[in-house]
């Protein structure tokens, strides 16, 4: 069993060849209320972000895998970030680009994927991830997945004029 490979997508490490679906999603505006982005990232930047994406978990503390089809079109990415190999746990965090490639079941066999190489190949003992309030279908892909809420972060997220719980979910291995 190939432990990324699952039946509708792979993750695979990123490529230089997909600078410009990189580019296209970091640069997406409308989503940048997801990661907490505020402003664009150049070309550069990511070209020199691809070039150093070889370093393996345990030296660069985060591993970014795009969500592949069969056919090989990367169609989002799942990152590991804040890596604490002390403390065996990482936070989570998951992208699918296109609307049309969302509620296909690929986030919810990606996240699987990634569940299972973080606990039989990084052997973490936890993952979590942030989610803001309103992102129903964020919390019900993370609690498909075993995921519990352990926390609310009050008016932490500022949106507009007004301001949005951020919820904590974590998943022991």
């Amino acid at each position: 069993m190939q432990p990324l490979k699952g039946e509708k997508i792979y993750l695979r490490a990123l490529e230089p060849t997909d600078i410009d679906e990189v580019y296209q999603w970091e640069n997406d505006s409308s989503i940048w209320h997801l990661s907490n982005t505020i402003s664009p990232y150049s070309r550069f930047v990511l070209e020199q972000y691809l070039a150093s994406a070889h370093q393996d978990i345990f030296t660069a503390k985060q591993l970014r895998l795009a969500i592949s089809l069969p056919s090989h079109q990367p169609i989002g990415c799942i990152d590991i970030f804040d890596f604490d190999p002390l403390h065996q746990r990482a936070g989570v965090g998951i992208l699918i680009a296109q609307k049309a490639d969302r509620s296909k079941g690929y986030a919810s066999e990606a996240l699987e994927l990634l569940i299972r190489y973080c606990r039989d190949t990084v052997h973490l003992h936890q993952l979590y991830c942030n989610i803001s309030e309103g992102n129903d279908s964020s919390l019900k892909l993370f609690t498909k997945q075993g995921f519990e809420l352990c926390g609310t972060k009050k008016s932490w997220l500022r949106e507009g004029n007004g301001w949005k719980d951020e919820f904590l979910l974590q998943r022991l291995l």
